[in-house]
Protein backbone atom coordinates (compact mmCIF):
# COMPACT_ATOMS: atom_id res chain seq x y z
CA UNK A 1 0.00 0.00 0.00
CA UNK A 2 1.38 3.42 -1.17
CA UNK A 3 1.19 6.70 1.37
CA UNK A 4 -1.36 7.71 -0.99
CA UNK A 5 -4.11 4.72 -1.00
CA UNK A 6 -3.47 4.79 3.13
CA UNK A 7 -4.32 8.93 2.90
CA UNK A 8 -7.21 7.82 0.75
CA UNK A 9 -8.76 5.16 3.11
CA UNK A 10 -8.15 7.05 6.20
CA UNK A 11 -9.42 10.28 5.35
CA UNK A 12 -12.21 8.52 3.86
CA UNK A 13 -13.23 6.16 7.18
CA UNK A 14 -12.72 9.23 9.03
CA UNK A 15 -14.03 11.45 7.23
CA UNK A 16 -11.33 14.34 7.29
CA UNK A 17 -9.76 16.08 4.29
CA UNK A 18 -6.91 14.38 2.79
CA UNK A 19 -4.68 17.19 3.54
CA UNK A 20 -5.76 16.96 7.13
CA UNK A 21 -5.00 13.00 7.01
CA UNK A 22 -1.25 13.33 5.10
CA UNK A 23 -0.41 15.85 7.73
CA UNK A 24 -1.09 13.59 10.47
CA UNK A 25 0.90 10.91 9.06
CA UNK A 26 3.67 13.32 8.12
CA UNK A 27 3.31 13.75 12.38
CA UNK A 28 3.14 10.28 12.78
CA UNK A 29 6.03 9.50 10.91
CA UNK A 30 8.42 12.82 12.33
CA UNK A 31 7.37 11.48 15.94
CA UNK A 32 8.58 7.86 15.03
CA UNK A 33 11.83 8.69 13.26
CA UNK A 34 12.70 10.80 16.64
CA UNK A 35 12.22 8.45 18.78
CA UNK A 36 14.28 5.58 16.72
CA UNK A 37 16.81 8.14 16.48
CA UNK A 38 16.84 8.54 20.53
CA UNK A 39 16.73 4.85 20.64
CA UNK A 40 13.37 4.60 22.26
CA UNK A 41 11.21 1.66 21.57
CA UNK A 42 8.02 2.75 19.84
CA UNK A 43 4.82 0.64 20.83
CA UNK A 44 1.72 1.18 18.48
CA UNK A 45 -0.94 -1.35 20.40
CA UNK A 46 -2.30 -3.73 17.54
CA UNK A 47 0.24 -2.71 15.17
CA UNK A 48 3.42 -3.80 16.78
CA UNK A 49 6.46 -2.53 18.78
CA UNK A 50 9.64 -1.52 17.08
CA UNK A 51 13.25 -0.51 18.11
CA UNK A 52 16.38 0.48 16.21
CA UNK A 53 18.88 -2.39 16.82
CA UNK A 54 22.69 -2.88 15.93
CA UNK A 55 23.75 -4.81 13.04
CA UNK A 56 27.57 -5.59 13.15
CA UNK A 57 29.72 -5.68 10.11
CA UNK A 58 30.18 -8.49 8.50
CA UNK A 59 31.90 -10.90 5.77
CA UNK A 60 29.54 -11.93 3.17
CA UNK A 61 29.22 -15.55 2.53
CA UNK A 62 28.96 -14.88 -1.34
CA UNK A 63 33.03 -14.45 -2.97
CA UNK A 64 32.99 -12.27 -6.43
CA UNK A 65 34.23 -14.84 -9.14
CA UNK A 66 36.15 -12.22 -10.85
CA UNK A 67 38.02 -11.17 -7.99
CA UNK A 68 37.74 -14.18 -5.51
CA UNK A 69 37.26 -11.30 -2.86
CA UNK A 70 34.12 -10.81 -0.61
CA UNK A 71 32.57 -7.75 0.48
CA UNK A 72 32.11 -6.36 4.00
CA UNK A 73 29.19 -4.46 4.36
CA UNK A 74 29.25 -2.17 7.07
CA UNK A 75 27.39 -2.05 10.59
CA UNK A 76 24.64 -0.36 10.40
CA UNK A 77 20.92 0.75 12.10
CA UNK A 78 18.10 -1.05 11.41
CA UNK A 79 14.43 -0.24 13.00
CA UNK A 80 12.78 -3.75 13.19
CA UNK A 81 10.27 -4.69 15.34
CA UNK A 82 11.50 -7.43 17.99
CA UNK A 83 11.52 -10.81 17.85
CA UNK A 84 8.64 -13.03 19.71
Amino acid sequence: MKISELVDQIAETTDASKTDTRKVLDALVEAMTAAAQKGEEISLPDFGKFKVKAVPAREDAIRRPATRSRSQPPASWHLRPPRP
